[in-house]
């Protein structure tokens, strides 16, 4: 946006924002787990009851509108995005639970909604305390671990359509299946998720949650910035397989490399951007399918403009 534009428009989410929800031409880097990203012209971060007069005020001066989580699924382009990202955070991070579910906004991060089951001795969510997405982000790409998903657990969404109307969608309405929902398609803005989950013993929910992560931790690359797995699971084999068996263990474009201790995650060894990490995708997708056949789908989404 120019200047003059991008003055007036401030003004204008102002009526509905505090100035501290609003900052602009905002480096996206900080807000993504890559670490990498150019800067976003307007980054908002609104309260639940606010994101429907946002996107009025988008949709009449049509500015551009993106909706991001915790950035831990996201590559951003290193010449940034135009228009406006409204990020669920903490503003719309409450968790809390009523009998036997957990309901959580947006913004919590997945791990919150997994630690406030555990405290009130609810089950099921334990695959999802490792996981550094929001809830919000998870749902929309049903999000999963050491096998389990949201899919699994999760009871009803409330979301929020393109003309500001609420709904709520059950389980089954969601098409979920593995790393998809509707919601993208459309076009719904998740507010709420709401997880039916079973009593268990808090002693065994612990268990199974150091288990995880200490398999983690012994497993994936956890001292770097990534997106987790770069890769969708290719049906009847595994991305990081297909990776390691095609010689690309360790192979680097700039600061992006294949990580030598899981060939299924792409890593930020310092100073990476954005071109660095996709060139290193594109050439990870054609080497493996020059060697198998493969075509490897990414789990992570791009936004924004690439140089």
């Amino acid at each position: 946006m120019v200047r003059m534009e991008q003055s007036v428009f401030y003004e204008k989410l102002c009526q509905i924002l505090s100035k501290d929800q609003i900052l602009c031409n905002e480096p996206m880097s900080r807000h993504t787990t890559f670490r990498v990203g150019g800067q976003a012209d307007f980054y908002l971060t609104p309260r639940t009851e606010q994101v429907a007069h946002i996107l009025a005020l988008c949709k009449k001066e049509q500015v551009p509108c993106q909706i991001v989580g915790n950035g831990s699924n996201l590559l951003v382009g290193d010449l940034g995005i135009r228009g406006v990202v409204l990020a669920f955070a903490k503003q719309a991070g409450a968790v809390r639970t009523e009998g036997n579910c957990v309901k959580a906004q947006a913004g919590a991060l997945l791990s919150k909604a997994a630690g406030a089951a555990w405290k009130a001795g609810l089950g099921g969510l334990e695959f999802a305390a490792g996981i550094p997405g929001s809830v919000g982000g998870a749902v929309v790409m049903n999000a999963g671990a050491y096998g389990g998903e949201c899919k699994d657990v999760l009871r009803q969404v409330t979301a929020l359509t393109q003309d500001g109307e609420l709904v709520t969608l059950s389980n089954e309405e969601l098409d979920l299946s593995y790393r998809h929902s509707c919601i993208p398609a459309r076009g719904l803005i998740v507010l709420e998720a709401e997880f039916a989950l079973q009593q268990k013993p808090q002693e065994e929910i612990l268990a199974l949650m150091e288990d995880l992560k200490s398999r983690r931790i012994e497993k994936q690359p956890l001292e770097y910035p990534s997106a987790g797995s770069t890769f969708k699971r290719p049906q009847g084999n595994f991305a990081g397989k297909l990776i390691m068996d095609a010689g690309l263990r360790g192979v680097s474009v700039g600061g992006a490399m294949v990580s030598e201790k899981h060939c299924g995650f792409v890593i930020n060894t310092g100073g990476a951007t954005a071109a660095d990490v996709l060139a290193l995708i594109h050439k990870v997708q054609e080497q493996v399918f020059a060697h198998s056949g493969v075509r490897l789908e990414t789990e992570v989404r791009c936004m924004g403009e690439f140089a």
